[in-house]
């Protein structure tokens, strides 16, 4: 038994299907299945029903499918210990991040992240939180960087900065004229929110109870960018994370951005890793970078 077969197998506990599971593990269908085999005979146990139409997992293959993902996990962690004690900030770093953080935070730190800490070579990879999470869990990703709170007590957290809300409103509405709008301006509006499975559509709804404003039910937006669109074409108004405000001469002339009086909505961004990382140190000094450049670059409104 190797790591490689561990992973074949979990590959096609998760995929169910030996083309895709392939695909991914980078190999050809007949290597993955043979492997696979070879598992299989040398534990003594069928692990995969194998038919014309779709691949099964038997009880006794998802429990050990199971129990791989921690053999993985495991030996990833002894990799990542190995890397510290050589060099903490070389090799790669493997970086989730949620769709309403990532396109606009992005490109405020890696210039700065990769001048800071040049041996580090940073994988980006965007994903909903719950997907991020089980990727942290497995140890395919070791660093996430999303909306805290998280419901769990097996990762620690890392504060990053607090992100106001502003409210983003046509142009010809009654609110865009005013310099500043309290939640109470709210009460009894209806607003424009992103789909399920965002965990910004849930902070939106927080907004919304606390200020007496409903949803818009006939419209669910898949990204900020969507929102933003139906905003700028008048068909109704959202709530905006201040770094995904627009700075001037981006465009969208259709939109006014309107702070909110004290206390502002906001959300809190910070940085999650598995309990115990051997890396914690090398995400404290990286998290510390991200503040620094933060501070400076949240954009003015317009």
């Amino acid at each position: 038994m190797n790591l490689r077969e561990l992973e074949y197998l979990v590959a096609v506990d998760e995929e169910r299907h030996f083309h895709r599971a392939a695909e991914r593990c980078f190999v050809s269908q007949p290597t993955l299945s043979g492997q696979l085999k070879k598992l299989e005979e040398e534990l003594g146990v069928q692990l995969v029903e194998r038919s014309t139409r779709q691949v099964v997992m038997t009880e006794v293959g998802k429990v050990i499918a199971d129990q791989a993902r921690k053999v993985l996990a495991e030996s990833k962690a002894i990799r990542e210990i190995a890397q510290v004690y050589t060099d903490p900030f070389a090799g790669s770093l493997h970086v989730g991040l949620i769709p309403t953080v990532a396109p606009y935070l992005l490109p405020n730190i890696m210039t700065e992240l990769m001048s800071a800490y040049p041996k580090q070579k940073f994988w980006l990879h965007e994903y909903q939180t719950s997907v991020l999470l089980e990727k942290l869990r497995r140890a395919e990703l070791e660093l996430l960087i999303l909306a805290l709170p998280v419901e769990t007590d097996e990762f620690e957290e890392i504060d990053l900065y607090e992100e106001p809300f502003l409210l983003a409103a046509p142009k010809g509405m009654d609110l865009a004229s005013r310099p500043f709008i309290t939640l109470g301006d709210l009460s009894e509006r209806e607003m424009l929110l992103l789909e399920e499975g965002h965990c910004l559509r849930g902070q939106a709804l927080d907004v919304c109870f606390t200020a007496g404003a409903t949803e818009n039910a006939d419209f669910h937006a898949s990204s900020l960018e969507t929102l933003r669109f139906m905003v700028g074409e008048g068909m109704g108004m959202t709530l905006m994370p201040q770094l995904a405000v627009e700075r001037p001469g981006m465009g969208q002339d259709s939109i006014r951005y309107i702070r909110f009086a004290d206390p502002q909505p906001s959300r809190r961004i910070g940085m999650l890793y598995r309990r115990g990382s051997a890396r914690a140190e090398s995400f404290a000094r990286i998290a510390d970078t991200i503040r620094d450049v933060i501070a400076t670059s949240m954009p003015a409104t317009t």
